[in-house]
């Protein structure tokens, strides 16, 4: 298992093999607060960097969730609609969100765990 890589919109991806699986991270389930609900996007769904394609609503808010990469979701964490609450408990383990297949390479403005942890320091 390589190790997780962040978008400043809060999601992570992490490598297995071909595919990338994305969730949000720490920090945004944190912010939002407990999870009751996901909004998955369909399989086989072609995606953009940066493109909206699935939802998470809390007891706070609704938020988008974001493609950090291109590709085609090739799988989708159906446990979640049932288990919303593994975003609060497993962020980065079991709640994750989908897979993507990428269609070219990583994008470089992706951070690794310190740049990321240096990037929530600029927002406090």
């Amino acid at each position: 298992m390589s190790a997780l890589k962040f978008t400043k919109d809060h999601e992570w991806l992490r490598l297995e093999g071909d595919v990338a699986v994305v969730g949000i991270t720490d920090h945004a389930q944190n912010a939002l607060g407990d999870v009751v609900f996901v909004d998955l996007p369909e399989l086989g769904r072609e995606v953009e960097a940066g493109e909206a394609v699935a939802v998470v609503e809390s007891v706070k808010a609704a938020s988008d969730v974001y493609a950090p990469i291109a590709g085609k979701v090739v799988e989708v964490n159906a446990a979640l609609a049932e288990e919303p609450g593994r975003i609060n408990s497993d962020p980065t383990g079991e709640g994750w969100f989908f897979k993507i297949a990428p269609s070219g390479p990583l994008p470089d403005d992706l951070m690794d765990a310190d740049a990321y942890a240096a990037f929530l320091e600029t927002l406090a």
